[in-house]
């Protein structure tokens, strides 16, 4: 239940502290005094949208908080599931809203988004207002009051999650219903590309290895010279001894002393292995001379390969492992598109599939829309009746359509207001005053069925006075007794069964206007009642009247 609801710098409330109670909460005032402006502050605490237009002139900021207190087990589960919490029950929603286009929102003084408190906020108020009757002009519409009623919300998820995935199906059919000639084509360009990649016996690192080869190979004159000038110094020639030669000796010598000198035998031993490592040196170098000379034929060979990868790398990756990618994709293609009648068999068979399975689901969301619609239709019916329209007739006229995201069904309301005439459209129909009150009677049954525990309804008498507007009033005080009810009124018959009267009046000092908002005693009940049904000149008749409308309520 919304118990608090304090504004600050918004449109003409400079700082507003309103108390609400349980029952039947009455805003009434003055025309522009600012009660609209009480239900925009409570639509920017709950996440609606709201501009910056909204701040109060020559102020950086707005600010608006609400306080809920004995919050349904409902709203904790869902403040858990969020992150939050509600110790004893109490909530208290907040939003800022700076010039700069900055929100600061906050629930139980922790930081949130404007989407949490939008998302919360629908387990917390439902708001009606003088638009909400449009809604009864649109048949598009109409289905979403019998699905609230129907609670059917678990069996229209699950027939969704089928009708989402049919509609894959079926969009994956049409991407794959291609021109036979472009898959031919297609085939035909993999196929050479496949060829083309697996002829070529790409492995990684080649590239590298033959380039370095390559380079080798270019320079051999420059290598077989340096490596034979190497080879003289190791092996020696005709004139001189090489490194081996004066090694071994060294070696031999070193060996020989370290039998008296033992410290030498450290020194022996390492000139031992390093005869034995240019020993494998002068090997290697003269394995790098035969290689050179083996294949006068091989630098060609070398050249067309690298030409060759050049070629593949340009076309298909530029690295030997985006070249092999590359193969492997064309490869998976090539086999879809030449799977292309199994695939599409396939795709058919569970198209089909899941046509029978989301049918199924949405006849039976529609056997379950029939039964409601009925309960429905009566109920609104005596509702309406109740409200002083007791000709009316209504017709729920339902049409099977194709499958789409609410089911098969196409639901749209039909009413007759005089006996003998047949059920039309309610545009075609309705009036003013017809429609609100059609509208109540509709959130009257619905509310039977909705888990918010606040309902608002923004200026409800539109079109009605006299006696259709006592009725309301009696039925917003008989709906006050299982929800807390805020009613934002301009007939007094109305405001006459309220439990909490909230007087909206504005004042003007140094050419600025304040709005104030004061809960009424009984006196002051009197004079606002009088005030609504005589005008500014409050005399003594009205203000009979006025107590003749108290009593009356109270009695009711």
């Amino acid at each position: 239940m919304l118990t608090n609801l304090y504004i600050e710098n918004i449109a003409v409330i400079e700082k507003s502290n309103i108390d609400f109670t349980a029952g039947l909460n009455v805003l009434t005032g003055e025309t522009g005094a600012g009660k609209s402006i009480v239900i925009d502050s409570i639509n920017a605490v709950l996440g609606k949208r709201s501009s910056r237009g909204i701040i109060r002139s020559g102020a950086d900021a707005a600010f608006v908080s609400a306080t809920f207190e004995d919050v349904s087990d409902l709203v904790q589960k869902k403040l858990a599931a969020m992150g939050f919490s509600a110790e004893d029950g109490t909530l208290i929603l907040s939003r800022e809203l700076s010039a700069s286009g900055k929100n600061t929102c906050r629930i139980n003084s922790r930081p949130a988004t404007v989407a949490a408190l939008k998302e919360l906020g629908e387990y917390l108020i439902n708001i009606h207002g003088q638009n909400d009757n449009l809604e009864l002009m649109n048949p598009a519409l109409h289905i979403v009051y019998i699905d609230a009623l129907a609670d059917i919300g678990e069996k229209l998820s699950s027939y969704r999650r089928l009708y989402r995935e049919l509609k894959a199906v079926e969009e994956e059919l049409s991407s794959a219903d291609t021109d036979e000639a472009e898959r031919l084509r297609k085939i035909d360009l993999l196929t050479f590309q496949i060829a083309e990649l697996e002829d070529a016996s790409i492995t990684v690192g080649e590239y590298d290895a033959l380039s370095a080869e390559r380079d080798a190979l270019q320079n051999r004159e420059k290598i077989a010279k340096e490596l034979m000038r190497a080879r003289i110094a190791l092996d020696g020639d005709d004139e001189v001894d090489g490194a081996l030669r004066m090694t071994d000796d060294a070696s031999a010598s070193v060996m020989t002393a370290s039998r008296w000198m033992s410290s030498l035998e450290s020194a022996a031993d390492r000139l031992s292995s390093a005869l034995y490592e240019l020993q494998e040196i002068s090997r290697e170098l003269e394995g790098a001379m035969d290689d050179i000379d083996a294949d006068p034929g091989r630098l060609e060979e070398i050249e067309e390969r690298l030409d060759l990868l050049y070629r593949l790398r340009h076309k298909y990756g530029d690295s030997e492992e985006e070249m092999l990618a590359y193969l492997d994709n064309a490869n998976k293609e090539l086999k879809s598109l030449t799977d292309y009648a199994f695939n599409r068999e396939q795709l058919e068979k569970r198209r089909e599939q899941l046509y029978h399975e989301a049918y199924n689901s949405a006849k039976e969301i529609s056997d379950i829309r029939v039964r409601v619609s009925e309960d429905f239709k009566t109920a609104v019916e005596r509702e309406m009746a109740f409200l002083l329209m007791p000709n009316v007739r209504l017709e729920i006229a339902r049409e099977e359509t194709q499958l789409n995201s609410r089911g098969i069904d196409k639901l749209e309301f039909l009413i007759s207001t005089n006996p003998g005439e047949e059920p039309k459209p309610v545009s075609k129909i309705a009036s003013g005053g017809e429609l609100s009150r059609m509208m109540l009677a509709i959130k009257t049954v619905l509310s039977r069925a909705d888990f918010v525990e606040t309902l608002i309804f923004d200026e409800i008498d539109t079109g009605i006075s006299g006696s259709a507007a006592d009725r309301v009033g009696k039925k917003l005080s008989q709906l006050s007794a299982d929800a807390q009810i805020l009613c934002v009124t301009h007939q007094a018959q109305i405001a006459a069964f309220a439990d909490n009267h909230l007087f909206i009046s504005k004042s003007v000092h140094d050419d600025r206007t304040f709005t104030h908002v004061a809960s009424l005693d009984d006196d002051g009940r009197v004079r606002e009642l009088a005030r609504i049904v005589g005008g500014e000149e409050i005399t003594d008749s009205a203000l009979n009247h006025a107590k003749q409308l108290l009593n009356s309520a109270k009695e009711k």
